[in-house]
């Protein structure tokens, strides 16, 4: 296998920067959505022609916007590049920022844009110049005089910061702001607005819609809702319309998985505000992204048309959060506006799937393809640009801990992929565990998890390396683990020799794993046609064959309510939680096909295999069933397969015999 050059890793790193760039403004501005929303709401409610009007309570709005937005985006901006110390010295800098750009002097009758444009540069600028500056004394400093001079230094770094940006950023983004605002006007009034449709509709499928949305359109319609009460960019790229109207043209018009999945994700999509949802189905077919442009522009069209707009943000794009910001008269002109576009999309949709004469593209590739565009574009926090890496962790990676929420299932089955990728690549010195995130230390080079379960993990190692990934199986982080490898430990020794090393971590050991799974636990026609009734077909045959107690089919409902069990690739193994382990009474599993994939929490599990866990005793048949399920072939061989030792062989012989 080639591995990277010296020259080549600079070019990798300038490649992640640029996908990073758009990903970091959006972070900047999403864990601050719900004070933005909060001021909207009061905005929409208590200002002299909002619903309710109330002098004493819309006395916030003014400086909610002027003061307190901009610095709560500035300090997050600045906690992102180094920590508080940096959200605290970004947020007092942005001070000089906002004072400038809400004097008159400087910027006439305009408001708004200016400090949050501010607070968006001056945030993570003054946050990364402070790290520059703690590195070049950190080892200077008698001992004693530690205290004294990080906060000396903090105060007069921030106040440096402030005046600066009070003198020479201020001005800028005033012309700066003043351009933007002369384009938007130059576009509505040549009715030249909805063309940013043939840009923001295809830039959402390529997984940029955050960026665009909370990156820039955000911040430019704050500043448009702080002067005239609401703004037409909120719904550029929010309104649920478009999507809408294509799910709606594959539910009547579209075929197979497609057509019978559409109608769920209309709902997801519409009430739940999750567009991501539809991108699958434009990958499939990508002429189908005419629909939604067309859609797309006739909904700005009709906006614009009406003169509506929100208060503010409609995060996430759901039908429910467009309403919650529109103000007491735009009720109407926002409907048309969402439900035009809808209608155009459909129409424009329906026509094309009419006209296709071609057979229906894979849908479960399209959502694989959709979720590692994802993968790769939301990377802006893991881990892929070396200097950011040098900065939380010095040395190569040797020790990697996969790590989930009981260190029962997914982590042994996402530990069994990611540590044949790396010891494939030549690197068989790197380890790769697998542990509840409960028995965790701060102790580890690298630790990967399931999204959601991110922030707990990096609560309980906050030195390591944190890399979150959403598909067990096969996600995209697992090669970019190995391209950060190359990077940051060299070559790796020879193929040959990490396949003489064996596999390591807690996954390893014998393939012979006897009674752990039997013939009478494995069902291949099962009747569950929801998630949660698969759980519990699946927990009802660890139940019969007496290795656990019925208290253990609760506790597999559990842990589904707080993360998936779903582990790409049709597969999905749900398990007890963490504390459940007093109900199991022997190491066991059950596997049960299904003709028809079961809807798991919005993807597709055909296979489900129970889960209940002694110690390790079941870790080395999860290995086995990883490394199946990543293989199309053996996978195709489990959906063949006529017997309960069809199925035993595919997984390795294991033996088929009852009893422990």
């Amino acid at each position: 296998m080639a591995t990277a050059t010296q020259s080549e890793v600079p070019r990798r790193s300038a490649r992640v920067h640029v996908q990073k760039f758009g990903t970091f403004l959006s972070n900047m501005i999403m864990p601050n959505i719900g004070a933005i929303i909060a001021w909207g709401l009061i905005t929409a409610f208590f200002i002299p022609d909002g619903w309710t009007p109330n002098e004493k309570i819309a006395t916030m709005v003014g400086p909610a916007i002027t003061y307190l937005l901009p610095i709560l985006i500035a300090y997050t901006g600045g906690k992102i590049v180094y920590d508080v110390r940096g959200g605290v010295v970004g947020a007092f800098a942005v001070m000089g920022v906002i004072m400038a750009t809400s004097d008159p002097i400087f910027i006439g009758d305009k408001t708004g844009s200016p400090m949050f444009l501010g607070a968006m540069i001056m945030g993570p600028l003054t946050a990364w110049g402070m790290k520059r500056l703690d590195a070049v004394w950190s080892h200077r400093i008698r001992p004693g005089f530690e205290m004294l001079v990080n906060n000396f230094s903090a105060g007069i770094y921030a106040a440096i910061m402030a005046i600066l940006g009070m003198f020479v950023l201020a001005p800028v983004l005033r012309q700066f702001t003043e351009w933007l605002g002369n384009a938007v006007n130059t576009l509505v009034d040549h009715n030249l607005l909805p063309l940013t449709s043939i840009f923001i509709e295809p830039a959402k499928v390529l997984f940029l819609n955050n960026a665009i949305n909370h990156g820039v359109l955000t911040p430019l319609g704050i500043s448009q809702a702080a002067d005239k009460g609401q703004s037409v960019l909120f719904l550029l790229e929010a309104n649920p319309g478009p999507g809408a109207g294509l799910l709606l043209a594959y539910t009547f018009f579209g075929k197979g998985l497609a057509k019978a999945s559409a109608p769920g994700a209309l709902i997801i999509q519409f009430f739940g505000g999750i567009h991501e949802i539809y991108f699958p189905y434009i990958l499939m077919k990508p002429k189908m992204i005419l629909a939604t442009l067309a859609g797309g522009m006739t909904g700005v069209f009709l906006l614009v048309l009406f003169g509506v707009g929100l208060r503010a943000p409609a995060a996430p794009g759901s039908i429910i959060a467009v309403y919650a910001q529109t103000p007491g008269g735009d009720f109407l002109g926002i409907t048309v506006g969402v439900f035009g576009a809808a209608t155009v999309s459909f129409l424009v949709g329906s026509l094309l799937l009419k006209l296709d004469r071609a057979e229906d593209g894979d849908l479960l590739d399209a959502t694989a393809t959709m979720e590692a565009m994802k993968g790769k574009k939301s990377l802006a926090s893991d881990v892929l640009a070396v200097d950011a890496l040098g900065e939380h962790h010095q040395g190569p990676i040797r020790d990697i801990v996969f790590a989930c929420d009981a260190g029962m299932g997914s982590s042994a089955m996402g530990a069994t992929v990611l540590r044949r990728k790396i010891h494939e690549a030549g690197f068989a010195d790197v380890t790769v565990v697998n542990k509840a995130i409960a028995n965790l230390a701060d102790e580890h080079d690298m630790v990967v998890t399931h999204q959601d379960l991110t922030e707990r993990a990096q609560q309980r190692t906050p030195s390591a390396l944190h890399v979150s990934v959403e598909n067990f199986m096969g996600s995209p982080r697992y090669d970019e683990i190995v391209d950060l490898l190359r990077a940051t430990n060299g070559d790796g020794s020879s193929a040959a020799a990490a396949a003489a090393a064996g596999p390591t971590g807690a996954a390893a050991g014998d393939d012979g794993v006897g009674g752990v799974l039997v013939a009478e636990s494995i069902v291949l026609q099962g009747r569950a046609r929801t998630r949660d009734e698969a759980i519990t077909e699946a927990g009802r045959l660890l139940v019969e064959c007496g290795a656990v107690d019925e208290a253990y089919i609760d506790a597999m409902h559990e842990r589904e309510t707080s993360v998936s069990t779903h582990m790409g690739n049709l597969l999905a193994i749900p398990h007890g939680t963490n504390e459940a382990k007093t109900s199991i009474r022997r190491t066991a599993m059950s596997f049960v096909r299904y003709s028809d994939p079961i809807d798991w929490n919005g993807k597709d599990a055909k296979f489900v295999v129970g889960i209940a866990g002694v110690g390790n005793e079941h870790l080395a048949l999860l290995g086995k069933i990883a490394k199946v399920f990543v293989d199309r072939n053996q996978v195709a061989e489990l959906e063949a397969a006529q017997s309960a030792d069809d199925v035993l062989r595919v997984l390795g012989g294991v033996s088929s015999a009852t009893g422990v």
